[in-house]
């Protein structure tokens, strides 16, 4: 188990000590990633930028995401699931959760311009995996911005999730590839309090 977020960072970062100095960004996702992604970026001594990619929850339940969403391109959804829901719902909540990530990069960065992917080594962190729709929606937007490599990189992951994200990322790292899943991201910490706005605030300006 990792006692915390920090730890997690800090092991993934030694697992990422090659690209230390290259062209390269940390993409983190707020709010989790951003801890491990802070840690990330201060070791290899690279930029700290965010992918805000939002679920989307079932009408029924909240908690069981059906399409995940960037604040732009296209929604990655679980094919499935959406033929089932009313489209003119699944608009509305589209844009709903796009507006919110929107908002969310100004609550964080400012005015701060999103650094581009394009032809550099573009990380994405997050602090665990466990359905994957909203990391997969956040690799496919650094995706579209044409990087020269993707790498994803994770503390956790089931194993089969591992073997999806091998197919939408050059490179995964993970420090566990786990076949016997435990449930919950959460389970493989200590410490695992949420993190606030704040915190991920304080940590994008120490990052500059």
């Amino acid at each position: 188990m990792f006692e915390d977020r920090k730890e997690a960072g800090l092991t993934l970062a030694r697992m990422l000590a090659g690209y230390r100095g290259k062209d390269a960004v940390i993409y983190a996702l707020p709010r989790g990633g951003v801890v491990l992604g802070f840690e990330i970026a201060n070791f290899l001594r690279v930029p700290l930028d965010l992918v805000i990619a939002r679920k989307i929850g079932h009408p029924k339940n909240s908690e069981y995401a059906v399409c995940a969403v960037t604040e732009e391109g296209e929604p990655f959804c679980e094919e499935s699931e959406r033929t089932k829901l009313d489209p003119r719902w699944l608009e509305a909540e589209i844009q709903k959760e796009r507006d919110e990530a929107r908002r969310r990069r100004i609550a964080y960065l400012g005015d701060k311009e999103h650094i581009s992917a394009k032809d550099k080594i573009a990380i994405v962190v997050d602090d665990g995996v466990a359905t994957g729709l909203t990391l997969r929606a956040a690799l496919r937007a650094i995706r579209a911005e044409k990087p020269k490599e993707l790498v994803v990189a994770v503390p956790v992951a089931p194993h089969d999730m591992v073997e999806v994200l091998g197919r939408e990322a050059d490179k995964v790292v993970v420090v566990k590839d786990e076949l016997n899943y435990l449930g919950a991201v959460g389970a493989y910490y200590l410490d695992f309090p949420q993190v606030s706005d704040q915190e991920v605030i304080e940590l994008l300006k120490q990052a500059e």
